[in-house]
């Protein structure tokens, strides 16, 4: 049996998905239980465990042959990243506790990197993890193809989409996250000692300006991407909401800028077999299911 962490989300759902795919039994850990019903109809031990909560976590991972890791996403932080620093270290408390024979944690490209954002989350996640005496696998993840649902929207009713990653021609290195929990669940029946790195991107590196002529194809009308400016970042995402973006800035510029890049860059990395146009068509079909 493997312990799922995030089951109920895009890549926790694919890991799952392909253990039971394989004949393998899941542990769905979850805060709430009530999400995981479908999981549980599947043959799933539902178990309930808050991320901050070390007990909880110690028992859902005792007794797996294998636990998959995912920090819950957090685009906001706080300064310092104080809630994501509580959930790694209770995280760490648990699997040095229950002992699990190994463990793989869904990380991100550039993880590696030394200036600050909002990456550097997933840098204190490999650090912390990574010092316990187990197996432990990072998988760091490209930039998710799925970030395109937001762009379904203003695809299909204006046919101009902003865009953040920028130059519009620069090709930027992007992962479907089915490619991702396919992978991580390989990684889980693995062997392996001591801490390794995975670096995992899609077939091919995209543009944003493909990305727009995908959607134009796929939706049969002119879409464009318009490179959002720089200056009015700041702006935009505190009317979103945001409390403290510049983290978010800092990836972003990151990405733009290049030095958010895979450790063993794009010749070293893995490769996945989803494509650009497989995922837009099912953001595309499910915007679709939602309006109707």
């Amino acid at each position: 049996m493997f312990a799922v962490t995030g089951i109920t989300g895009q890549v926790g759902s694919s890991v799952a998905r392909n253990l039971l795919g394989g004949g393998e039994s899941v542990r769905a850990v979850v805060r709430n239980t009530a999400k995981a019903v479908a999981w549980a109809q599947q043959g799933c031990d539902v178990f309930r465990a808050d991320m901050n909560d070390v007990d909880a976590l110690s028992q859902a991972f005792f007794g797996v042959e294998g636990v998959f890791v995912l920090l819950p996403p957090n685009f906001d932080p706080s300064p310092g990243f104080p809630e994501s620093r509580q959930i790694i270290a209770a995280v760490r408390k648990a699997l040095d506790a229950a002992r699990p024979p190994k463990a793989v944690c869904l990380s991100t490209i550039g993880a590696q990197a030394t200036q600050p954002n909002l990456l550097t989350q997933l840098q204190i996640m490999e650090r912390e993890l990574g010092a316990l005496s187990m197996p432990i696998t990072c998988l760091r993840a490209a930039w998710f193809m799925e970030n395109s649902s937001w762009d379904v929207a203003p695809a299909r009713s204006t046919g101009v989409v902003p865009s953040f990653l920028q130059p519009l021609d620069k090709r930027f290195p992007m992962v479907a996250t089915e490619d991702v929990g396919r992978t991580a669940a390989e990684l889980l029946l693995d062997t392996w000692n001591g801490q390794r790195v995975v670096e995992l991107e899609g077939p091919k590196r995209i543009t944003p300006d493909e990305i727009a002529a995908t959607f134009a194809l796929l939706l049969g009308r002119d879409v464009r991407m318009q490179a959002v400016a720089h200056q009015t970042w700041e702006t935009v995402f505190r009317s979103q909401g945001m409390t403290n973006p510049m983290p978010r800035i800092q990836m972003l510029d990151g990405f733009n800028q290049g030095w958010i890049e895979f450790e063993g860059g794009e010749t070293q990395s893995r490769k996945g077999r989803i494509t650009l146009d497989t995922v837009l068509r099912s953001l595309i079909e499910r915007n679709a299911s939602q309006d109707t």
